[in-house]
């Protein structure tokens, strides 16, 4: 009886190979594919969602009246992994602190959000752009005018992000 079944599965086995099913089917499912809607996007003119989390470039932000808000505590500094962030700092006249030099050096950069994290008055961010390639290693060194000038264009989308982010902080 074991010789019996054994031989019948060789002959089964003998005539899939013969009738190429792997091969058929798997033509089927390519065939079946062919006609579904596509789900590819084409990437330049067509962009995906972006997710509320996601950590894109940094921006220095401002509050509604202009002035910046970093206040110089250098937390994002300290907590920095990659210490790709350098701060220099001097009082001003009405006695608070702020920046005089904000560097972020993006080559060194791994985008943990810690300094996001860190500040207590969401100065520093990491905003929705994640298409900032550059041709030279010197356009990925960000000065406090640059992250400010991110900070100015990217507001509207920070904000809205910082919002729906609030329930989780």
């Amino acid at each position: 009886m074991y010789a019996r079944t054994n031989k019948t599965a060789r002959v089964l086995e003998a005539a899939r190979a013969l009738l190429l099913l792997e091969i058929l089917s798997g033509l089927w499912l390519a065939i079946t594919y062919l006609f579904k809607p596509k789900v590819t996007l084409l990437y330049p003119n067509e962009k995906g969602a972006v997710s509320p989390r996601f950590r894109g470039e940094h921006a220095l932000r401002r509050y509604p009246n202009g002035e910046e808000r970093c206040i110089a505590c250098k937390l994002c500094e300290a907590i920095c992994p990659a210490q790709a962030i350098t701060i220099e700092a001097e009082p001003r006249a009405d006695g608070s602190r702020r920046t005089t030099r904000y560097d972020i050096d993006m080559t060194k950069c791994i985008y943990c959000g810690y300094c996001e994290e860190a500040c207590p008055v969401d100065a520093i961010v990491e905003g929705p752009n994640f298409e900032f390639a550059t041709e030279t290693r010197e356009e990925l060194f960000y000065d406090k005018e640059r992250l400010l000038a991110n900070g100015e264009r990217w507001e509207q989308e920070i904000a809205q992000r910082l919002a729906a982010d609030a329930p989780y902080r």
